[in-house]
């Protein structure tokens, strides 16, 4: 087990995970990490995704005046527990979800997942920031590609969670999750005083 939490397997994990999604989800499962471990990985992959973000912005000459607008809108530290809100959002939705179509995932275990999922897209991260200071436009079409294979990931998490074989089922779970979660987010972030604005 510990060789696999060294960054060079882990890479390798990666690269395997993103090519069969379920062989590498059991491979995460397996190892059964402690619930303080997984909370401590998952507060590093958010730190790390929120600078990667930031310098990928910079790098890439964007200004930050993005679609969120609000007098927290540009706070990173906000913003930080806003994303780990919504991966919180996101696990508790795999487990109790899937639990009430008859899946047998626990929580810790779908945790396990949301943090190796986010592992992946730190990694898709920094390819690019290379493809940014190499080839810019390829960046673009990395970030489209990168949305399908975060919802190919997901689907494959999900059924491997709870022992599910239908990937069509699983896919049409997934979209209704989402569109709760994004509702329920977007009441927050209302109340919290941040609006979507133009582009």
């Amino acid at each position: 087990m510990t060789h696999l939490l060294s960054l060079g397997p882990l890479l390798r994990l990666a690269r395997d995970t993103v090519s069969n999604p379920r062989e590498g989800a059991e491979t995460i499962l397996s190892l059964g990490l402690p619930r303080q471990a997984l909370w401590l990985a998952f507060a590093l992959v958010i730190v790390l995704s929120m600078l990667l973000g930031d310098l990928l912005y910079v790098l890439a000459d964007v200004s930050q005046d993005g679609p969120l607008t609000g007098p927290i809108a540009g706070a990173p530290v906000i913003m930080g527990l806003l994303q780990a809100a919504f991966l919180v959002l996101m696990t508790h939705a795999m487990t109790h979800i899937g639990r009430f179509f008859g899946g047998t995932g626990q929580f810790d275990e779908a945790l396990a997942l949301v943090v190796w999922l986010q592992f992946i897209f730190i990694c898709v991260q920094i390819v690019q920031l290379v493809a940014v200071l190499v080839i810019p436009p390829v960046a673009g079409v990395i970030s489209i590609l990168a949305l399908g294979l975060f919802f190919w990931l997901l689907v494959n998490f999900i059924a491997t969670l709870h022992g599910f074989a239908s990937l069509g089922k699983v896919f049409g779970m997934t979209i209704l999750s989402a569109v709760a979660i994004l509702f329920t987010l977007s009441l927050v972030l209302t109340m919290l005083g941040i609006t979507f604005g133009p582009v």
